[in-house]
Order: C-alpha cells, then sequence, then structure tokens
C-alpha cells in the first residue's frame, strides 16, 4: 500500500526511510531480522516482505522476541523454535525457558552479514523488546556481523519533564530491567539500544548503525505522528494502553490483576476483594496521585490469567490529557491505597517472574527493595518521589550523549 503525500504521516520510521532508500545497501546482502508484528511501514507493509522485495536483503532468517513472531503467545508464556507463521525462510525464538534462550546462538544468524532490527518500543525499561534488541545485538557484533536498528517513535515522547523513576539497585538487573535506565526513559529504541551497548561494552559497536525516524520530535506522543498503532504484543492494544503501562505493569507483582483477560488491559485492574468505589474516595485526599487521568470505579470478569471468571471490584484509568499523564506515580498510590484498603489481602508475587525466582517480582519491577518497603510502610507519594529522584535526574545526564531527536 503506498500513501499520497496528502495522507502521508508526519513522521517516517527506519524503516520507511529504508524502503525509500537511505541507510546501508542491502541488496543481495544476508539478512536476518528480529521483527515482530508491529514491524510494518507506514502503508502496513511488514519489514520481512520489504527486505526481501524491494529492499532487495537476502533474507536468511526471523528472529521473534517475547510474545512470538506473530505476537500470540501471552506475557511469559514460553515460545517454542519454529512456533509461529510458516515462513521460507529458518525462524527462531528468543523467548524460551531460560535467560540462556533471550540471546540468539551465533547459528541463528545463518552467517548474515548484517541484523536488521525493527520493533516496537513502547517507552517502559519493563517492556522487553528492547533487551532482546540489545542481546542480539551484542551477539551479532561480538562475530562481526553488523547490526541496523531501525528505529520508530517513542508512543509517550521524550521530553525529560515526562521522564519517570530513578535508578535500577546493582544486583537487581533483569530482562524488565537490563540495564539502569528510568522506568519511563523518554528514549526511543534505538537511542536506548545504542546506550546500553556501548555502555555495557560487551560487544565492540563499531559495526552498529542507526537508522533514525525523519520528522520526530520529543515532544510528540504517538498521535501526532500519524502512523498507525499496530499491536505490539497481545496486551497494549492501544496508544492509551501504553500511557498507563509504565505504572500499571508493577501490577504483575502482586496478586492484583492487571486486566489481562478483560478488553482493557493495564487500564482496568483489580481484585475481588477490592472496593473501587473506596478506592476513589481514598485518592481524592491526593489530587497530585492522577494527573491527567479520570478513575471510575467498577466490577469486571477476567477471561483469563489472575482471577478467571471471578467478578473483581476495581476501576478504570481514564486517559484525559495525554501530555499530563505520569502513569508511574499514579500507581504508586494506588499500591498504596489498595494496601491499606485490602488489610492482608493485598500481597507480593512470589512466583519466579522472568526467568528469577529468588527475588519477589515487584522488587525487579522497581529496581530495588524501596517500592515495597514504601508500600508496606505507606509512605506518602511526595516521599516517594523525592527518593526517585536522584536516580531520575542521574539518568537524565547519561542519557543526553544518547539523544538524536530534537525537543
Amino acid at each position: 500500500m503506498t500513501l499520497d503525500a496528502q495522507h502521508a504521516p508526519a513522521v517516517r520510521t527506519g524503516l520507511d526511510r529504508l524502503a525509500a532508500g537511505d541507510g546501508p545497501d542491502l541488496r543481495g546482502r544476508p539478512v536476518a531480522l528480529l521483527c515482530h508484528p508491529a514491524s510494518v511501514n507506514a502503508g502496513l507493509l511488514h519489514a520481512r516482505e520489504l527486505i526481501s522485495g524491494p529492499i532487495g536483503g537476502r533474507l536468511v532468517s526471523l528472529l521473534g522476541p517475547e510474545h512470538g513472531l506473530d505476537a500470540a503467545a501471552q506475557d511469559m508464556e514460553t515460545v517454542a523454535q519454529g512456533t509461529g507463521p510458516k515462513e521460507h525462510v529458518p525462524t527462531y525464538s528468543l523467548y524460551g525457558d531460560s535467560f540462556a534462550s533471550l540471546s540468539p546462538s551465533p547459528a541463528m544468524l545463518h552467517d548474515a552479514e548484517w541484523l536488521v532490527i525493527d520493533l516496537q518500543d513502547v517507552g517502559a525499561r519493563y517492556y522487553t523488546y528492547v533487551w532482546t534488541a540489545v542481546l542480539a545485538a551484542e551477539v551479532a557484533l561480538a562475530r562481526g556481523c553488523k547490526v541496523l536498528l531501525l528505529d520508530r517513535p517513542n508512543p509517550l515522547g521524550g521530553l525529560a519533564r515526562w521522564v519517570e523513576g530513578g535508578a535500577i539497585k546493582s544486583g537487581q538487573e533483569s530482562f524488565v530491567g537490563l540495564h539502569d535506565v528510568a522506568v519511563r526513559h523518554g528514549m526511543t529504541l534505538g537511542e536506548l539500544a545504542r546506550m546500553a551497548i556501548v555502555e555495557r561494552g560487551l560487544a565492540p559497536h563499531a559495526g552498529l548503525e542507526l537508522l533514525a525516524c525523519s520528522g520526530w520530535r520529543r515532544g510528540m506522543l504517538f498521535p501526532a505522528t500519524g502512523l498507525p498503532w499496530v499491536l505490539p504484543s497481545p496486551n497494549m492494544p492501544t496508544f492509551e494502553t501504553a500511557q498507563v503501562y509504565p505504572g500499571q505493569c508493577l501490577l504483575e507483582g502482586t496478586n492484583l490483576s492487571e486486566g489481562r483477560g478483560t478488553t482493557r488491559p493495564f487500564e482496568i485492574f483489580g481484585a475481588p476483594w477490592l472496593d473501587g468505589l473506596a478506592m476513589v474516595e481514598a485518592l481524592r485526599a491526593e489530587p497530585e496521585a492522577t494527573p491527567g487521568l479520570g478513575l471510575r470505579p467498577l466490577g469486571f470478569k477476567p477471561t483469563f490469567q489472575k482471577f478467571a471468571g471471578q467478578r473483581c471490584g476495581g476501576l478504570q484509568l481514564h486517559v484525559l490529557r495525554p501530555d499530563a499523564v505520569r502513569s508511574l506515580q499514579t500507581s504508586w498510590a494506588l499500591l498504596a491505597v489498595a494496601w491499606r484498603l485490602g488489610q492482608g489481602s493485598m500481597r507480593w508475587r512470589t512466583e519466579p517472574y522472568e526467568f528469577v525466582a529468588d527475588r519477589p517480582a515487584i522488587d525487579l519491577l522497581a529496581g530495588g527493595v524501596w517500592l515495597r518497603a514504601a508500600i508496606e510502610g505507606q509512605a506518602s507519594l511526595r516521599d516517594m518521589l523525592a527518593a526517585q529522584e536522584p536516580g531520575r535526574q542521574a539518568f537524565l545526564r547519561r542519557r543526553a550523549d544518547f539523544l538524536i531527536y530534537p525537543d
């Protein structure tokens, strides 16, 4: 599909630019492609079609991140090798049953000259695609395969004032935070992957090339790009979902339903013992807890995962002013209220989480034990924000050297 000038989006992705002749010449070159369903151009043509078609590359293997090449698998669901759509080239899963499965073996690259990475991120450090990109790039670079990062906009924008959260405490790194970055980091996948590869120093980065978006500015949220929203994962159906995700993903570290099994994951949350109306009343005392959001009490029954088939009380978060949303501080406040109202019913997840079994999942998500201690101790939102501000400022200083887009 082609778009006329009148309907062309404001932003061209790295993939769109590659198809237009920018970037390295891949004609006849053996290419391994790390991609997923959102790896499409503005006309919804997939990267594998474009690389093996008009771009002229010789596709030798396809690599899929968490959820698989077709994003049919749920979160933390093992994706077996060869799972997904039938392809004419070998296909591999980079999300198996161990941490080691997250990196490709050199054999999976099939002697490719280029590893092309085209993944849509959603702007939160827990979202695993950027870490898959980093691990795959490190393997490729170490064996002399060049890496091309096709960049895409950060749906949540990239201004410093939108960055939320502090540092990851040393020793708390995991697949939901492989490198020390803020939770809502305000970087594109290309910027962040390059930062992590350089700072980790585990592989040479001389063969790393980033094909930037054109037309994107750090002050643009996704609707301003004019690009189509394609689900990058099964529970990321809308831009509004992405907006609340940096905070609401923390619920994965609790026994609260984060809304999986509903039509509005992360926007809807609750538990059988939770009273949504009581939560709203409690949060009225902290109006700074919900900037840009409206809260609506509701009842719901998840169709799968936590509390499947059970009636839950809870809330729906409604995005009213997208540029004002600060979902991380909102979710800190929501967790504190749910802990207080639950009177012992709310608990922290103790099952293994993203291949880690020796620490609570909430500590991995929060970057340390601090959030768990703050919620249990009923620290104020103001104190939580103050505690994380030094880490946030340190990250802003570090990321400055890797930003390539203007405000």
